[in-house]
């Protein structure tokens, strides 16, 4: 069992910059891909971004290439997820998730390939 703890959520303005951290307790934080994903209100969760565990590869959703990065440290068992450039669009629930060695046909894009989730932290970007 793994337990997903996310931070850095506050409320910005348009054009700010922040960075979401979300630390993994458990084992074997090297073998999970890692993902963010969103919710606005009234809407689905949607996929940001994802770091796969083999390989590095990572993958992002359209609306936010080019200005969002994920990035990982496994010896502090952390992921990230700078966001530059924050529309007013962004603002949502962003939640961290793990798929702990993932299926060889398992997409990072997929919600339904994680095991575990962060309780999630809120983004508020204001115009």
């Amino acid at each position: 069992q793994v337990q997903l703890v996310e931070s850095g959520g506050r409320l910005v303005q348009a054009g700010d910059s922040l960075t979401l951290a979300c630390v993994a307790s458990g084992r074997a934080f090297s073998r999970y891909t890692m993902g963010w994903f969103r919710q606005a209100p009234g809407k689905e969760r949607d996929f940001v971004a994802a770091f796969n565990w083999s390989g590095g590869t990572t993958f992002y959703a359209d609306s936010v290439k080019g200005r969002f990065t994920i990035s990982r440290d496994n010896s502090k068992n952390t992921v990230y997820l700078q966001m530059n450039s924050l529309k007013p669009e962004d603002t949502a629930v962003y939640y961290c998730a793990g798929d702990y060695l993932p299926r060889p046909t398992a997409h990072p894009t997929d919600s339904s390939e994680y095991d575990y989730w962060g309780q999630g932290t809120q983004v508020t970007v204001s115009s």
